[in-house]
């Protein structure tokens, strides 16, 4: 059995990482950490987990986490997560589930995370990415940076243009829709409930760092090229779940049909996207309310021929594939598991 640590147990990430641990064949749940929630069970932070662990959260000591678990999941914010990071690398396989390793560009890290101090050394040492795209360098790999939630989807959306079919976006604008879990659970006066309740709220209308993430992947990635990427992100009233729409413009000539075969090719196999068509089903895919609780994402490609642009919609559970079981998907791959082993939990509609 792969003995697990979670730091950050109280958090949602936390909560969900717990949840997807415990179903796992090959873990084996022995340490959780945190800070103000130390000396509380799991039941009590997560009302979902009613099960005796025999564990209660305990305060953070990187000496114990090296010592009773051979792989240590940080769902911290990233300042706490480059700092242990920095204790824990060379004793203990680490997956961050924080900005603090996801820019690997100095100056676009210091921009976006400024208060996440990391050395250059150490930020090269971990391996990012989506699964999917660069799994073949998760096999063995010790320090392990997983995407952010809109990252992923971005990436996962945007990737058969660039590393597929090779073209050259001129201009990428996303629209990003998120519900309130995607804030975790500080409190905010915007997200009370009689304000966020029903909102369609602009949180980041000219900037998110998720786009900066994305750009500083693809620009390493061949043979495709993007120029400008930019996103306006908002929070709307769901509470899991995400939606990045992706409106991309270039000169390299393209169709309906070479768009629809380029996706299914360059997925195929692939255990967690699902190519789809927007009309397949009931109601237009992708939606987020389609994959929730999973850890899926769903992808649709659009030719936009009046427009001159590409639509590229990606949907996916924030909490799952955005966030904790991402992180469970590149463990599997890091100790040459099958990925899918304890994900196969299919969505819950409605939900």
């Amino acid at each position: 059995m792969i003995r697990v640590g979670i730091v950050g147990a109280s958090g949602l990430a936390g909560g969900e990482l717990i949840r997807l641990v415990l179903q796992h064949p090959d873990l084996e749940l022995t340490y959780l950490g945190g800070n103000s929630s130390a000396g509380k069970r799991p039941a009590q932070l997560h009302p979902g987990l009613r099960l005796d662990l025999g564990l209660t959260v305990e305060a953070v000591d990187a000496d114990v986490l090296a010592e009773r678990c051979d792989v240590v999941f940080l769902a911290t914010p990233a300042p706490v997560s480059a700092e242990l990071a920095g204790l824990l690398a060379d004793r203990v396989n680490v997956i961050d589930l924080s900005g603090a390793f996801r820019i690997r560009t100095p100056e676009l890290h210091e921009k976006w995370y400024p208060k996440a101090a990391r050395s250059t050394e150490l930020a090269d040492r971990f391996v990012y990415g989506v699964p999917e795209l660069i799994g073949e360098q998760l096999v063995g790999a010790p320090l392990i940076s997983v995407p952010g939630c809109y990252a992923t989807a971005i990436t996962l959306g945007l990737a058969p243009l660039t590393l597929g079919l090779g073209l050259n976006l001129k201009t990428v604008v996303v629209d990003g829709k998120s519900g309130s879990s995607g804030g975790g659970l500080q409190l905010r006066t915007a997200d009370l409930h009689p304000l966020r309740n029903g909102a369609i709220a602009p949180y980041a209308p000219v900037g998110h760092r998720h786009a900066a993430e994305v750009s500083d992947f693809l620009e390493r990635g061949k043979p495709g090229t993007v120029g400008s990427l930019t996103m306006s992100a908002y929070g709307v009233s769901h509470v899991r779940g995400l939606m990045a729409s992706a409106y991309v413009f270039t000169d390299d000539p393209v169709s309906e049909r070479d768009l629809q075969r380029a996706y299914l090719r360059f997925y195929k196999g692939s255990r967690f996207v699902r190519v789809r068509r927007n009309n397949e089903t009931l109601i237009p895919v992708p939606d987020p309310q389609a994959v929730l609780g999973s850890n899926y994402c769903d992808v649709t490609v659009l030719h936009d021929a009046d427009g001159g642009r590409i639509v590229v919609l990606a949907a996916l559970d924030n909490l799952v594939k955005g966030a904790a079981g991402q992180a469970l998907q590149a463990l599997n791959l890091r100790y040459s598991l099958p990925e899918e082993t304890g994900l196969t939990m299919q969505p819950v509609m409605p939900a």
